[in-house]
C-alpha cells in the first residue's frame, strides 16, 4: 500500500471559499482536496528549495572570505 495514501486522515477545516476557489483555478486542481494537497506540496518544495539556495549562498560567502576577498555587508545580513 502507498504510504502517502495510508497516512491520509480526515480533517475538518474552515477555509475561505474565495481563496480556495482562486487557488483551485491557479493550481488547475479538479477538487478542493486536490487544491489543498497541491498547495501543501508547493509550500514544502519551496521551503526545500530555499534551504538549498541558502546553503549554497553561505558556502559561496565562506569561500570568498577564505580566499581573502573583501565583502562589504551593506544590508547587515551576513554572519
Amino acid at each position: 500500500m502507498n504510504t502517502a495514501i495510508s497516512s491520509k486522515r480526515n480533517k475538518h477545516l474552515i477555509l475561505s471559499q474565495t481563496k480556495l476557489s482562486k487557488a483551485k483555478k491557479i493550481l488547475g486542481a479538479a477538487t478542493e482536496t486536490e487544491t489543498v494537497e497541491r498547495a501543501l506540496d508547493k509550500v514544502i518544495s519551496e521551503a526545500e528549495a530555499n534551504k538549498k539556495v541558502w546553503t549554497a549562498h553561505k558556502k559561496f560567502v565562506r569561500e570568498l572570505v577564505n580566499d581573502k576577498h573583501q565583502i562589504i555587508d551593506v544590508y547587515g545580513n551576513l554572519e
